[in-house]
């Protein structure tokens, strides 16, 4: 996130696109209601479905799934032809712009409704809404980038940001909500395959030299494979071991059949968890990790904010805190990693990361801090981009509209899209054995519109049948006027009827994220 959390009670409008923030983010959600109640705020949502963040919105653009370049740049087109851009910022701190303005001209209105089936009246009314404010926020998840198109997804919503300059100011930014607690964290600390930590990329032979130099090593300027050229690089035995840790792609990739073959294609496969998931059911060793409140540490939050975790209770039976299990399978393969505690991992971190510098387990003891931090006087940076951008000015990118990977046809004429329960978490690891959760969401389902329903014979309750060009489940009809017609939606949280049975492979060729949002389907009674 460009801005804290807490900004958001600020905005004067917000622009939530492919998130569902008050079952997938509830404190977040909590800030945005508490922007409507007390500050007046106007909440637009761009969603297929009518998400629990509708009742309060001042507008909901029911958008098809996988049309979110056309969306934004219909936005776009408005604040271009109605003189809303902001043009001292433009001059001041971005360059580019007139790339843009030769793309966006073909994205009227009424173009526009024709590809999102978003009315142009409805596009004219939010622009300008958005334009307007004098502090608006844009907040997005998975919804927008679980595309074949997400980077041009991310980069749109980057150009509507600046062309009004709703960026370094309170109540405004680019806010991409973190799916996990420690996502941002880890993606901080070098779990990614291109950088090291603090985003120095490995291929930079500077930032190279620096980590061999700590770590007495040789260290090798290409960037590794991202999780989906692991899985497929797995299923044509060019990998032969995997080691795997706090993840379960046997229900949070898409084709799951496909994952599971490429896991048993593995000569070896090891998962670190703190349960057995369906995961590490299939590998042939099992290392049993410490839970958050087992363990010592810092996790980093989605608005950058470094936080201590306090070790709790003693991990049960054999289970130890991961960094502690990676230690000790370095000292096996003859690489010794003598750290005696959490506290010394962090110290080897801030000395390679210049963001995290100016952090130590002393200052986080009186409060988080956002990072960048450079040096220990430092009182962090709650707002990214005051000043200026990391690469000087902001740089505008001209993106075009692209379908998604699949679309309706007669063969599978729904298109299906997923996402989360408010009850329910991710693969429901650790909430699936919750009786109280289980309560509340036992079992999986299906929404499907009224008019669908009625075609197929459906009635609320029933027992369907989804088939995709990967796999097929069966799960429980909720007939909802919540959903566009010709889609229907699913949480994907139920390994019984798990929703990336039928998910589709097909990746952005930037980011190389799965097109996990959209995917055609048939539909019928079982």
């Amino acid at each position: 996130m460009t801005n804290t959390i807490e900004d958001l009670a600020e905005a004067n409008v917000i622009l939530a696109i492919g998130t569902n923030t008050t079952e997938a983010h509830p404190i977040i959600g909590y800030q945005m209601k508490k922007a409507v109640r007390e500050n007046g705020a106007k909440i637009i949502v761009a969603d297929p479905r009518r998400i629990p963040l509708v009742d309060v919105a001042e507008m909901w653009l029911e958008l098809k799934p996988g049309t979110n370049v056309a969306l934004l740049n219909g936005l776009m087109n408005v604040i271009l032809t109605e003189g809303l851009v902001d043009r001292d910022f433009i001059a001041a701190r971005t360059e580019g712009f007139e790339v843009l303005e030769t793309v966006l001209p073909k994205y009227t209105p009424d173009v526009v409704e024709k590809i999102t089936g978003v009315a142009a009246d409805d596009i004219r009314q939010a622009a300008r809404l958005y334009a307007n404010a004098e502090r608006a926020a844009i907040c997005y998840t998975m919804g927008i980038t679980q595309h074949t198109t997400g980077t041009d997804n991310v980069l749109a919503i980057a150009n509507l940001a600046l062309m009004t300059g709703n960026l370094g100011k309170r109540g405004a930014g680019v806010n991409p909500l973190r799916g996990q607690n420690n996502v941002q964290g880890a993606c901080d600390v070098g779990g990614l395959p291109n950088v090291f930590t603090g985003y120095q990329q490995v291929a930079d032979e500077a930032a190279r030299k620096k980590f061999e130099e700590a770590w007495g090593v040789v260290l090798s300027g290409a960037p590794g494979l991202t999780l989906s050229e692991v899985m497929e690089k797995a299923g044509h035995g060019d990998i032969k071991a995997l080691y795997i840790m706090g993840e379960n792609p046997v229900i949070s990739d898409p084709d799951i059949d496909h994952v599971k073959k490429a896991l048993e294609n593995l000569d070896f496969l090891v998962v670190q968890d703190i349960f057995l998931t369906e995961t590490a059911e299939l590998a042939d060793v099992v290392l049993p990790s410490a839970c958050f409140a087992e363990k010592d540490g810092t996790f980093t939050n989605t608005e950058r904010r470094v936080q201590r975790v306090r070790k709790a209770t003693e991990p049960p039976g054999g289970a130890k805190p991961d960094w502690q299990v990676i230690a000790e399978i370095g000292l096996a393969l003859r690489y010794p990693m003598h750290y005696n505690s959490a506290e010394e991992i962090f110290e080897e971190i801030r000395s390679l990361t210049p963001s995290y510098t100016g952090m130590s387990y002393e200052r986080l003891e009186e409060g988080g801090l956002h990072w960048p931090c450079p040096t220990v006087e430092h009182p962090g940076t709650p707002i990214l981009h005051t000043q200026a951008f990391t690469r000087g000015k902001g740089l505008f990118s001209a993106v075009e509209y692209r379908a998604p990977a699949e679309e309706a046809d007669d063969e599978y004429p729904m298109i299906l899209t997923t996402g989360r329960s408010l009850w329910q978490y991710h693969t429901g690891t650790m909430t699936r054995r919750s009786e109280a959760l289980n309560s509340l969401a036992p079992k999986s389902w299906v929404e499907i519109h009224p008019a669908d329903a009625a075609a197929y014979g459906i009635a609320d309750g029933d027992e369907v049948i989804l088939t995709s060009r990967r796999g097929c489940l069966t799960s429980t009809a909720m007939v909802t006027e919540g959903i566009r017609a010709g889609v229907v939606f699913m949480p994907f949280h139920y390994a019984e009827s798990a929703a990336n049975v039928l998910t589709n492979t097909a990746i952005d060729p930037v980011a190389k994220i799965p097109e996990l949002k959209v995917c055609a389907v048939s539909l019928a009674k079982a």
